[in-house]
């Protein structure tokens, strides 16, 4: 039974190997990807401790929030400038970096929008019921965060400053905590150009509200009627018209890119279901090329 169990335990360290040499190289052909270990990455945290509880079910901390992984890919065609821009991306339930990565195309599609840009992913609640943000729900946690990626990056020559340019904060369902704690207290909101919501309005529209009021960026939501955020959508829609703040309404059939790049708050409806909002229909992909980023 001692040996069974050492067997097991090496084979998990052999899976959790290959399943980080995967993500690492699988997009060789598009740029470099990096599989960082960071102090300051959502996960551990001191309010996961003891893990989490969703219906009646447990969560370990082991299994679910101790993973510090942040991926950080570079595109090909990356161009050295005095400021880097950063386009962070944040999955929701039941998912982790490289299970989202491969699903949602994230990698392919922000290559297509030939940004000039580095895209991070930090591991969130790993495979679990959670958007709970961790150490990014701290004052700063967002700036600490990206402050260790371009120091690594710098490191490593791939850029060439680590001052911080324009941030797209993009991210799926669940994801909507993280973002808007970022955006709250992060440490960078002046940064951020553009919010990406993939039918991930659940809650929090007071803080959202307040950016959007207090900053210049675009704000872009695409909903599902049964994705559990259209009544939160329209419900913030009616504030904003109660508030005098002009928005723009659209079904995603009708959608002209036009219509993405004349616009800064952006309700799209869809036909489609929660988890095709992302890459169905190239979403990501034709958000990021349309944002006020720039090249």
């Amino acid at each position: 039974m001692k040996n069974l169990k050492i067997i097991i335990v090496l084979f998990a360290f052999a899976l959790c190997a290959v399943t980080a040499q995967t993500l690492t190289t699988r997009y060789n052909q598009l740029g470099k990807m990096y599989l960082l270990s960071l102090s300051s990455a959502p996960f551990p945290d001191s309010a996961r401790e003891e893990g989490h509880t969703y219906n009646n079910q447990t969560y370990s901390k082991q299994d679910h929030y101790n993973d510090s992984s942040v991926a950080v890919f570079i595109p090909k065609n990356f161009r050295k400038t005095g400021k880097v821009a950063i386009v962070v991306y944040f999955h929701g339930w039941y998912n982790n970096i490289d299970s989202a990565c491969v699903q949602y195309k994230l990698v392919e599609q922000f290559t297509a929008a030939q940004k000039n840009a580095i895209f991070v992913f930090p591991e969130g609640p790993k495979n679990a019921p959670d958007s709970y943000g961790g150490k990014l729900e701290q004052n700063d946690g967002l700036k600490n965060l990206l402050s260790d990626v371009t120091a690594f990056l710098v490191k490593q020559k791939e850029i060439k400053s680590r001052k911080i340019g324009k941030i797209i904060l993009a991210g799926h369902s669940g994801a909507y905590r993280v973002i808007a704690y970022s955006l709250m207290r992060g440490g960078v909101t002046k940064n951020v150009s553009d919010v990406l919501l993939f039918d991930a309005l659940y809650a929090e529209m007071e803080k959202f509200g307040y950016w959007i009021e207090k900053y210049n960026g675009r704000f872009l939501t695409i909903y599902t009627d049964n994705g559990g955020t259209k009544q939160n959508c329209e419900n913030f829609m009616d504030d904003l018209k109660g508030w005098g703040i002009p928005f723009f309404k659209t079904e995603e059939l009708d959608l002209h890119q036009n219509d993405l790049l004349r616009n800064k708050l952006i309700f799209i409806h869809t036909g489609l279901t929660h988890n095709e909002v992302i890459s169905t229909h190239n979403q990501f992909e034709e958000y990021l090329r349309t944002s006020k980023m720039g090249k």
